[in-house]
């Protein structure tokens, strides 16, 4: 295997263009020939979760256009990996050929730390950071991919980075998509808990897998604790190490 295809999430594209430059700089430097579709467009998990299953439906076959031929699909997106891995089989069961497609992408796309440790077998990318790491488990990552040891390994293995616990490290940051716009409040509250935790952890900094999360957790210590920051796995793995 040398080529992989890169998903770019919609909050990645729009909002963290970081994440995605890390990402292609992390598998490109691996010796992977990086192919990025630049017809990718929205994987529809935002109108599935809405109820808009007819748009999702459309969306989805357009993913798998654009995606169908790859043998690998990797994104630093697990939400998305779940959506399309688990509920394009669901969008499109009443559709035979459309059917069978989902069915042999959702085997080929994999989020990143996935990725680079169940399939490429790697947890040392050479990258470095001198301080103490907490890893927040994002929801969909854990829960609907069963990922949860392989950003751990990931971590562990960058040069000075030392891990230490975080106390509710499983819990919700209070994201959730329309959630946080549908409940404002209630999701306030939750992510200044998971906020406090990380600050009561001693953590220099807040590792985490998901972009909403990031966009969550980020902005709230960005308001309230301009000194303590949050950045996706793939940032800190595209860090180079010294020497």
């Amino acid at each position: 295997m040398n080529r992989v295809s890169l998903f770019i999430p919609c909050t990645v594209d729009l909002l963290l263009p970081e994440v995605g430059v890390a990402s292609y700089q992390i598998l490109k430097g691996l010796g992977l020939a990086v192919d990025y579709h630049r017809e990718q467009t929205c994987c529809g998990q935002i109108f599935f979760n809405a109820g808009y299953w007819g748009r999702a439906a459309r969306l989805a076959k357009h993913f798998l256009k654009v995606f169908g031929e790859d043998e690998f699909i990797v994104s630093p997106s697990g939400s998305c990996v779940s959506m399309v891995r688990h509920h394009y089989p669901r969008l499109l069961e009443g559709e035979a050929a459309w059917l069978r497609l989902a069915q042999e992408v959702s085997l080929r796309i994999f989020e990143l730390s996935q990725f680079l440790v169940d399939v490429l077998k790697i947890t040392d990318l050479g990258a470095s950071y001198a301080g103490k790491v907490a890893y927040h488990e994002s929801c969909h990552i854990l829960r609907a991919l069963a990922v949860s040891e392989q950003p751990k390994r990931l971590i562990r293995s960058t040069a000075g980075a030392e891990l230490v616990p975080l106390a509710g490290a499983t819990d919700c940051c209070g994201f959730g998509g329309e959630f946080a716009l549908d409940f404002p409040d209630i999701s306030e509250a939750m992510i200044q808990t998971k906020a406090d935790k990380f600050i009561a952890s001693q953590a220099d900094l807040l590792v985490l897998s998901e972009p909403g999360c990031l966009l969550n957790i980020g902005g709230y210590l960005k308001r309230n604790h301009p000194g303590r920051k949050a950045i996706h796995l793939a940032c800190l793995l595209a860090r180079p190490g010294e020497g």
